[in-house]
């Protein structure tokens, strides 16, 4: 479908044309006629699937209307990271580039200077705020932001947000706002807190679930079946030789975070780490490092999986098994960005082992297994169905030595 089949208006049109905007992607069509009703909506959807358009298009074709107070904040965009709310107020910079429809990003980890430019929309009224929680709230707490007549409120990665604790937040910001809004909530996933929070915070909502991509097929995939112990050890073989310009490896945690990249710099290798312990200036820091090529390997949780721009990764590595299959396509979608080719390997301890059969599953294709070095020892079978006897009881895996990691 055409953008210009969309009941939006000619102006909205016109940017969308300077923007080389024309077919409209499965989010699009079947969010923004919904959206321009007026419904709440519930949409599951992938980074890079064009939700952002999706979301943006029809509020700002509702705000252009002029049917809205003037001088007040008519919409909240919430964000769960400073780097997402600044692609969402460049894109809303070239959608309403025709429009009289004004827009402010609050986020943190910005001097003073920001910091009053935020005051000074947020006092004035800007139609539009594209925010953090943790940054919005802090000019709340200084009583110059009124929120009573917001119309249009989007959550935007809420599962992300609700990973990173800001449930509390959320609802914070959900109390200053009018009952009478609309509501429109974007996710990757939709856990049961997912589900809970919509059932808090929508009234009646119209629901989309997109079918979650499969890698793209120029990532070569493969995966080493592994002791825990030796997953260091096969970091240390493949880097012997080369470091890639660009590599992220994933962890579970921010404690594991911390523990490889700690191993990683004694092996003398140019880390830097991401996850959410760190301040947001600390974080711009280690992305920009990374962008401009000062930090080779970036460690991080998956607060960076979804919805960071950058094309030119190489390598990824998942240190742990991710939990379900969407977030090993969200990880692995990092590279092979931009008709760019891309590696991602997976290490697969005897414990793990279920999860990623249950991601192989869902590719419906068996992952290339890579032997162990050999100078690391044996290591065990991929055999995951071992891992479930009766009465609880575990046996414990075979072990092999230096060969095929799929033994017959």
């Amino acid at each position: 479908m055409k953008f210009s089949e969309l009941s939006l208006n000619n102006n909205v049109l016109d940017a969308l044309d300077a923007m080389r905007f024309d077919e409209c992607t499965p989010i699009q069509e079947q969010a923004i006629p919904l959206i321009l009703e007026g419904k709440d909506l519930i949409a599951v959807a992938q980074t890079g699937t064009g939700k952002t358009a999706a979301f943006l298009l029809p509020i700002i074709n509702k705000l252009s209307e002029g049917n809205h107070p003037e001088d007040a904040i008519n919409c909240i965009i919430m964000s769960p990271t400073r780097e997402l709310a600044q692609q969402i107020d460049q894109q809303m910079e070239g959608f309403s580039y025709f429009l009289p429809v004004s827009n402010v990003a609050v986020y943190g980890g910005s001097d003073g200077i920001m910091f009053e430019q935020q005051k000074r929309g947020l006092t004035l009224g800007a139609d539009m705020v594209i925010a953090t929680p943790g940054r919005l709230l802090a000019h709340v707490a200084l009583g110059y932001v009124d929120l009573s007549k917001v119309s249009y409120f989007v959550l935007d990665e809420a599962d992300r947000m609700l990973d990173m604790g800001f449930y509390e937040d959320i609802m914070q910001i959900v109390k200053l706002m009018p009952k009478e809004r609309q509501t429109i909530m974007f996710s990757a996933t939709m856990p049961a807190k997912i589900q809970q929070l919509a059932n808090k915070i929508l009234n009646d909502p119209a629901e989309i679930k997109l079918a979650v991509s499969k890698p793209a097929e120029k990532i070569i995939q493969a995966a080493y079946v592994c002791y825990e112990n030796q997953k260091l050890g096969i970091i240390r073989s493949l880097f012997s030789q080369e470091t890639p310009e660009k590599v992220i490896i994933f962890a579970s945690s921010k404690l594991k975070v911390k523990e490889v990249s700690k191993s990683l710099k004694l092996m003398k290798l140019n880390v830097g780490e991401m996850h959410s312990d760190l301040e947001q200036s600390q974080r711009d820091f280690i992305m920009r490092e990374f962008k401009n090529g000062r930090i080779n390997i970036l460690v991080a949780t998956d607060i960076v999986s979804r919805g960071i721009d950058i094309d030119d990764i190489r390598l990824v590595i998942n240190y742990d098994v991710p939990n379900d299959s969407e977030d090993y396509v969200h990880r692995i979608g990092r590279t092979a960005r931009a008709n760019n080719d891309g590696v991602a390997i997976t290490f697969v301890n005897e414990k793990e082992q279920t999860l990623f059969k249950n991601i192989e599953n869902f590719l419906d294709k068996d992952i290339y297994k890579i032997p162990v070095p050999a100078e690391l020892g044996e290591f065990p079978t991929y055999n995951p169905q071992m891992k479930n006897y009766s009465k609880g009881k575990k046996r414990p895996f075979k072990k092999y030595k230096k060969g095929n990691s799929n033994p017959k």
